[in-house]
């Protein structure tokens, strides 16, 4: 795997070669309005095969298709489900992944041998001119090594990837800062299988009544649902900023939602949102979460947010960071 840098490019410039990059069987990390895609095409299966090795992700872990039109849906699966296409018309673009039979033209390796496929078309401008401009679909998951925290900025993409990217498309921090929901409704019901930047009750305020059913502990259905995911590299755990100071010595940083604590021996802290807006604390939570893994503390103490809208998904990704931690020690 290569080591170097990759060509780092605006992404208002950028857009033609990272599509030629794109037709070549290349990989191009691309910003969205949830977090960077790590991109290839879609339809071959050894650029796929690139994204696994460029993540070090298991095969066992399926990919987003991303399209650049609503439109190209039909086009690349045939009849869509009623109720998929409901959502698709409802929320697309935007941060909603659907769940839908996989189309021959789809490498299973994109799907990793599922039957089924995740898809989206992405609520950021660019990234839909990146992909109509290649002409094919682009298979992209958050453009980071697998397991780690996703990248909202090109910097944390060329920190965490490197050469083993071929061109990053530099357009600035995301704007939702957290990942898309993913929902299968082929059966009629919708089931919400991650939580994400779609709110359930936003899900529900259009479609009615969902189930909720994230995460997994053997082989995913769906990208993003392991039980232990989304980690720095800084030990974290879910706690509480008003805990005493340890006394031990060591160096801990503070993930708050609101406002710094008053007490506490914290070497470094970093707030969501002192105005306690759940869509301003999602948007800053990783990009706070990789300043705090950078800042040299040898643990993370991250602070739960209120459980509705958007905050159940940043619960959800804390988590997942801690279980990963809880699961190595």
């Amino acid at each position: 795997m290569s080591t170097g840098s990759p060509r780092v490019l605006p992404v208002e410039s950028g857009i033609a070669e990272a599509a030629s990059v794109l037709r070549a069987g290349g990989l191009v990390a691309f910003p969205t309005e949830t977090v960077y895609g790590l991109g290839a095409n879609a339809l071959d299966a050894r650029a796929a095969a690139r994204i696994f090795e460029a993540k070090q992700r298991p095969s066992f872990d399926p990919l987003i298709t991303h399209l650049a039109d609503a439109a190209d849906l039909a086009g690349l699966v045939g009849p869509v489900p009623g109720a998929v296409a409901a959502l698709a018309e409802r929320f697309w673009p935007g941060p909603l992944t659907l769940i839908v039979d996989r189309p021959a033209a789809i490498p299973p390796i994109v799907t990793s041998g599922l039957e089924s496929m995740a898809v989206r078309v992405p609520d950021e401008a660019s990234a839909r001119a990146l992909i109509a401009a290649a002409g094919v679909p682009v298979a992209a998951p958050s453009a980071n090594r697998f397991g780690q925290l996703s990248p909202t900025r090109a910097e944390h993409v060329v920190a965490g990837l490197g050469g083993a990217v071929d061109v990053v498309l530099d357009g600035g921090p995301t704007r939702c800062g957290i990942e898309s929901t993913i929902v299968d409704a082929r059966g009629g019901r919708p089931v919400v299988l991650r939580l994400g930047a779609l709110p359930v009750e936003t899900l529900v305020e259009a479609v009615g009544p969902v189930t909720v059913r994230p995460g997994s502990s053997g082989k995913p259905v769906a990208p993003g649902t392991l039980a232990a995911h989304y980690a720095p590299r800084t030990p974290l755990r879910v706690g509480d900023g008003a805990e005493p100071a340890a006394g031990d010595g060591a160096r801990r940083g503070l993930l708050a939602f609101r406002e710094r604590p008053a007490g506490g021996d914290w070497a470094a802290v970093e707030v969501l949102s002192p105005g306690g807006d759940l869509t301003v604390a999602a948007a800053r939570l990783f990009d706070a979460l990789h300043r705090l893994d950078a800042a040299g503390v040898t643990e993370i103490v991250a602070e739960r947010v209120p459980d509705v809208g958007v905050g159940r998904a940043v619960n959800d990704r804390l988590g997942r960071a801690a279980a990963t931690w809880r699961s190595d020690g």
